[in-house]
């Protein structure tokens, strides 16, 4: 069986990746480009198992699998962005088992470029070649980049895995050392195969959370985790209000969207913030689209979400949105 089997909906990346290995014209660096939650993390693994068992004996192949699914390959480094805590890196996950919220999203930082010059500079221990892959690439700064950049002038006896939205997200020197494997969104029987077989088939029921997801599973699945952490409560009282205050704007108080926006910020973190964004933007299109709501309210919401990127307090954000729709006349 191909080390590909569980990827689904992506015929020309893996048609790419495996024709490279037969062809034994496996470049040293990949871009793994296109929108999260489609795939990319999965061929990532799937191509370092079939790079890691290049050459080895069949035998041989099911320890090297199990090693690589229990993340301890001697010769495989998998780096996903953190924060800096006490002294310490720590992935988004970690800092979510251990209580630590953060309003910035983490990063791949420039003390993990560097680990990745250190695991390079010393030869494979098993298999042919080693292998990094390197998630969210998009997050570095400047700095990590250019240090990376370095590694991808010379990376020995290694291919190094990038993945990341898309070229524009990256320094150009760094896309023009990598071959760029395109991924795409699927399409709606690929989604439903997805969904039944991690498990998520109740989403297949939620419109408004496939609307978001708009063909990645992954991000269906995190917008279903998303949305169980907001009350049932607080939602209506945010898909009403553009209507409310457009319509009865007489008799709704400011302070209804003073204390709205206080809710949002003290019970909800910055990413879940940035989700609800996206979600209310759903709702806020099709009630625009319904009820003829003359003033959409739709560029309020990109514009908090750019305000919410740039660290601003989030409560001082949600009032200012919520100030401004009820400021809105016909």
């Amino acid at each position: 069986m191909t080390p590909f089997a569980p990827l689904i909906g992506q015929n020309q990346a893996v048609e790419l990746l495996t024709s490279a290995v037969k062809q034994n014209r496996i470049a040293p660096a990949y871009l793994f480009a296109g929108s999260s939650g489609v795939g990319r993390r999965l061929a990532a693994a799937c191509f370092s198992e079939l790079l890691l068992t290049q050459n080895a004996p069949a035998q041989q192949h099911p320890l090297i699998q199990k090693r690589l699914h229990s993340g301890n390959h001697p010769d495989l480094l998998w780096l996903q962005p953190t924060y800096f805590d006490q002294g310490k890196l720590i992935t988004a996950h970690e800092a979510v088992a251990a209580g630590i919220t953060r309003k910035a999203p983490p990063q791949v930082r420039i003390e993990q470029v560097r680990e990745i010059a250190e695991f390079l500079a010393n030869p494979p221990l098993e298999a042919s070649r080693s292998v990094v892959v390197i998630e969210e690439t998009q997050t570095m700064a400047e700095a990590a980049a250019n240090a990376l950049l370095k590694t991808l002038e010379a990376p020995q006896k290694a291919t190094l895995i990038l993945i990341a939205p898309g070229t524009d997200s990256l320094l150009p020197t760094l896309v023009s050392r990598c071959q760029r494997i395109p991924f795409y969104r699927l399409g709606q029987q690929q989604m439903k195969q997805v969904l039944q077989q991690t498990g998520h088939e109740a989403i297949l029921d939620d419109q408004a959370v496939l609307a978001i997801a708009q063909g990645s599973p992954g991000d269906a699945i995190f917008s279903q985790a998303q949305l169980q952490t907001i009350s049932g409560e607080l939602r209506q009282k945010l898909i009403q209000f553009p209507k409310l205050a457009l319509t009865e704007a007489e008799h709704l108080p400011q302070a209804s969207a003073l204390e709205l926006a206080t809710e949002v910020a003290q019970n909800l973190d910055t990413p879940t913030q940035l989700w609800l964004v996206d979600y209310l933007q759903h709702h806020y299109w099709q009630q625009f689209l319904k009820d003829e709501i003359p003033h959409s309210p739709l560029q309020k919401l990109e514009e908090t979400r750019q305000a919410l990127l740039s660290y601003a307090q989030p409560r001082l954000v949600w009032e200012v949105i919520l100030l401004s729709l009820c400021q809105t006349k016909h």
